[in-house]
């Protein structure tokens, strides 16, 4: 079993990801945030982070939040960065990305209540960033993005 609890074998990600046992935590060559949770705990797997209490930490943390539009978040998935790496406009005027293409992140998408917008919410044990983006992650804003302690 690895650190997020699933099968390499049964997983549909396995031709692309090189498993985090085989990787020692590093399953896309980047670090991961389950296998990060699993060592800080010293354990050799989490079970999909179920019992996970950095991860119900985190889904405090965002909750604590108090984003008027966003649902309370139960959940938190294992994303791939460049699944979640949108590009944002700085105030400046530059672009940047704020995640690793290739690190392994918690994260959730959530409608906005009220527009055909969303939050998408993604953490490592770093940071925590939450945006606004549109169809297909058009028009992606920053919403809030903090150390976390």
């Amino acid at each position: 079993m690895n650190f997020c609890g699933i099968d390499c074998k049964e997983c549909e990600l396995n031709t692309t990801c090189k498993g985090c046992k085989a990787t020692g935590g590093h399953p896309y060559g980047g670090s991961c945030i389950a296998a990060e949770c699993c060592r800080s705990f010293g354990r050799e797997s989490c079970n999909g982070c179920t019992e996970c209490k950095a991860r119900e930490q985190l889904i405090c943390e965002i909750n604590a939040l108090g984003i008027e539009d966003m649902d309370e978040v139960t959940e938190l998935n294992l994303l791939l960065g460049s699944y979640i790496n949108s590009e944002y406009s700085l105030p400046g005027g530059q672009n940047v990305k704020l995640w690793d293409d290739n690190s392994v992140y918690f994260g959730n998408m959530l409608p906005k209540r009220g527009t055909e917008r969303c939050y998408g919410i993604a953490a490592d044990e770093k940071y925590l960033l939450v945006t606004e983006f549109g169809m297909n992650g058009a028009d992606a804003e920053i919403v809030l993005l903090k150390r976390r302690k």
